[in-house]
């Protein structure tokens, strides 16, 4: 009785959740960007891997201007560093569009390294078999023939399966020296760490010299050469501090590297992961290392918005958000508190609490203690506004969109407390999982969805265009 009764009480464009609770249609395109800009295709608390990769192919042959899902493909691909939901659209893309002068650019547009070409074949292969289109053929074959000698190498995949030269004998690329070498096998070794620290295995296996010494060697090489790329540092300060003393300096200056930090797309998160893995190891200048992952974080996120008035950041802090959603959302949380003086953050469970901050703590340390007061409990949306007891400017909610406490989206709650408090705000509905439904009418809110600080960016636009993500989306030139 209670779905059938939640049923009779709906109106044209609701829907239920993944949670079981009264919730709002995405338009087809906000749906996708939501996706794309979200989706690990990994397991999720309400999503399995497989049903993640069903909905996006759904959402791709649905959509009628397939330019469009290109479009969103290459932003989710260069803009927000996604790339497994990218690979699979560009596959799908692939079998449903049929000789669009677009098609090979979007390709060649899609691919930033060797190995995209290898992930997007192997999905295609692996879903349709052959043979393959043309448009993908020409398209990831003319991205192949840009690579030099270094890029093939280093992700050339000699050990794996499906190898770059495998995908170079099924695509038949314009030819090119570097590619002849590849064929051929005469390929330099990639100067990368992963070679670099392999050779000193090897040596000191061979020559009988201390592997310390040469991992030490091996890691001051390529940090002084600035051939260890800036994920590959963040992933690998603990080792560095551990193997390689004497390079630390080097390494830190990398790792604050404005112009470093904004190439390499990084994620927010990685940050967090990092910062963790060099507080737990206890290793001698631990703390220097920490200072600087911390300040790289800061410096990553530094185009944030300043608003004018006050801010209102609501943090969904129930069970579903545990992992990577939470660790998003509470340094996105941080961020806009940190960067805007007039910013409140609350988070919100089966009830909500206000946080007190200490905005001179830096991103990170005030990310970590707004994760730590997440209860894992209910999701309950309508105690944002039962809270919430100011006016504010705007409201900013970060969650995946699945309440379902009363199964009924907040609404009345949020009329309610703009009577209470005569606030008549702009909210911005912030995604972190993109399941595909809003806790409020999309007519009345501005959505966004990723973890870059482009994301971020966007809001700016969003209070004067309520479509600009799209619009965005829809300038990009194919």
């Amino acid at each position: 009785m209670k779905f059938s009764k939640l049923l009779g009480r709906m109106k044209h464009g609701e829907t239920t959740n993944l949670a079981g609770g009264r919730a709002f249609h995405h338009s087809p395109k906000g749906e996708l960007v939501s996706i794309l800009l979200t989706a690990t295709l990994e397991e999720t608390f309400y999503r399995k891997a497989n049903s993640t990769i069903e909905r996006v192919r759904e959402l791709v042959k649905a959509m009628d201007d397939k330019s469009f899902v290109a479009k969103a493909a290459v932003y989710a691909r260069t803009k927000a560093g996604m790339r497994s939901v990218s690979h699979l659209v560009a596959a799908e893309l692939a079998r449903q569009v049929k000789g669009a002068e677009w098609s090979k650019r979007f390709y060649q547009l899609v691919v930033r390294r060797p190995d995209d070409v290898l992930e997007i074949l192997a999905c295609h292969l692996t879903t349709a078999g052959k043979p393959i289109p043309n448009s993908l053929k020409k398209g990831l074959g003319a991205a192949l023939a840009g690579f030099d000698e270094y890029q093939l190498a280093k992700y050339r995949r000699e050990a794996s399966e499906f190898k770059l030269v495998d995908a170079v004998n099924l695509l038949h690329p314009p030819h090119s020296e570097a590619l002849r070498k590849l064929v051929r096998g005469e390929l330099a070794p990639a100067d990368t760490w992963e070679t670099k620290l392999t050779q000193a295995g090897g040596k000191a296996r061979d020559e009988g010299e201390a592997i310390d010494a040469l991992k030490a060697d091996a890691w001051d090489q390529l940090i002084r050469s600035r051939k260890l790329g800036y994920f590959a540092l963040l992933r690998n300060l603990r080792n560095i501090l551990e193997q390689a003393p004497q390079s630390v300096d080097a390494a830190l200056a990398m790792l604050v590297d404005e112009r470093l930090i904004a190439k390499s797309l990084v994620l927010p998160f990685r940050y967090l992961t990092a910062l963790e893995a060099v507080r737990d190891s206890a290793l001698p200048r631990a703390g220097e290392a920490m200072a600087a992952i911390s300040e790289a974080a800061d410096k990553s996120l530094a185009n944030v918005p300043r608003f004018d008035g006050r801010t209102l950041v609501a943090l969904d802090g129930s069970g579903s958000m545990s992992g990577r959603p939470l660790e998003i959302g509470s340094l996105f949380a941080a961020v806009l508190a940190k960067a805007n003086k007039g910013a409140d953050v609350l988070v919100f469970s089966n009830d909500a609490r206000m946080v007190a901050l200490n905005r001179r703590d830096s991103t990170l340390t005030l990310a970590r203690e707004i994760a730590g007061r997440a209860p894992n409990g209910g999701t309950d949306f309508h105690a944002i506004f039962k809270t919430a007891n100011a006016a504010y400017d705007r409201v900013i909610v970060l969650s995946d969109m699945q309440g379902w406490i009363g199964h009924y989206a907040p609404t009345l709650s949020f009329e309610d407390w703009k009577r209470r408090t005569g606030s008549d705000p702009r909210v911005f509905s912030f995604d972190l999982a993109g399941y595909g439904t809003l806790q409020f009418p999309e007519r009345n809110i501005f959505c966004l969805a990723g973890f870059s600080d482009k994301a971020l960016q966007t809001m700016k636009f969003l209070e004067e265009d309520k479509d600009a993500l799209i619009r965005e989306i829809e300038a990009i030139p194919l």
